[in-house]
């Protein structure tokens, strides 16, 4: 009996690792490109002109939210006879094939891991140039959704690979849901339902705010309440080097706020834009989600900021995101 209570065991603990998202990300090759690198493949008669100008416009539109231009995308373009006979092209992150042929049937297909994982193949069949365009112009929002979300579950599975247990079991201690949180994030603050989580290098500074409260009403999603809750938040948790400044959001330049889809909650509004220290000269761009918790009892409110002067920041900005993105609250709620 002993010797079958073992084997029971270790079946259960085997079958809870292949579960985790580091076992997961094994079941097939790992993709490969850039944070936010998106490969589209066509034909060099095909990618110029109007055409060119469109899928720049749906994937080099600027990134919201930030104080310098950087696109939305880094584009890659090769020929679809060499993403089809190259495989070094199909492990690719983000692909877009643009296949146009006079007997093709005008047709949208988004396909999740088809050759790697995470990965997002959006592949376009059209007969014309002309069919191919009104098919980017129509589904131009689900495809940059499609692909923010392997992105999303890109970064966690990087970051669960490389996770700070220690820090992701006080978060879910204090709060019952977890947050995939890197090594190097540090436990800042805590003060009632606020915890600050942060990184600090000597180059640039990562930081995610926490925010829970009891949902009373509708109006608490009320974008002019969310943004000053914000600042409220901010001025009291977060202090600037400097004697008496502290954070707050930058109202010079336009907040923007919108509903959009969130795993697990039941309503989320998402905000971006800059943030400042008062008092102080330091600045950067946030993204925060207002949630809705799956029971519908709770509003949380993550924050995540960027502090990175000398360089570019969308990617850092993409990976406070993901560690927003990654919330999961126990099942059955």
């Amino acid at each position: 009996m002993k010797q079958l209570h073992a084997i029971m065991l270790l079946a259960v603990v085997l079958l809870a690792g292949c579960n985790s998202p580091e076992n997961k990300a094994l079941s097939k090759r790992s993709s490969s490109g850039k944070t936010c690198e998106v490969l589209i493949a066509a034909d060099k008669g095909l990618y110029t002109g109007a055409t060119q100008a469109l899928l720049y416009s749906i994937f080099r539109a600027p990134q919201e939210g930030l104080p310098q231009d950087e696109p939305r995308f880094d584009v890659v373009n090769v020929p679809v006879s060499s993403l089809h006979n190259t495989q070094m092209f199909k492990m690719h992150r983000n692909v877009v094939i643009c296949d146009v042929q006079g007997d093709n049937p005008d047709k949208f297909y988004i396909h999740h891991d088809q050759w790697a994982e995470p990965q997002t193949v959006i592949d376009i069949a059209a007969s014309s140039e002309a069919s191919l365009c009104e098919m980017l112009r129509k589904h131009a929002g689900r495809i940059v959704e499609e692909i923010y979300k392997d992105e999303y579950r890109r970064m966690d599975n990087a970051f669960y690979k490389d996770r700070n247990v220690e820090l992701m079991q006080r978060v879910q201690e204090k709060y019952g849901f977890s947050l995939t949180l890197p090594k190097e994030f540090s436990w800042a603050k805590e003060d009632g339902d606020f915890v600050w989580l942060r990184k600090e290098t000597k180059d640039f500074g990562l930081g995610v705010l926490v925010q829970v409260m009891p949902y009373n009403d509708e109006r608490q999603f009320d974008t002019t309440k969310i943004w000053n809750r914000l600042d409220t938040m901010m001025r009291r948790e977060v202090p600037g080097p400097a004697d008496g400044s502290y954070m707050g959001t930058e109202r010079r330049v336009a907040l923007e706020s919108r509903v959009v889809d969130f795993e697990g909650a039941k309503y989320c509004i998402e905000t971006r834009g800059l943030w400042r220290l008062f008092g102080d000269f330091m600045g950067g761009p946030f993204v925060s989600y207002c949630l809705l918790s799956p029971d519908g009892k709770q509003i949380v409110e993550l924050t995540g900021y960027v502090y990175c002067p000398r360089f570019k920041k969308r990617d850092y900005l993409m990976q406070v995101d993901g560690i927003c993105r990654s919330i999961k609250w126990p099942k059955g709620e």
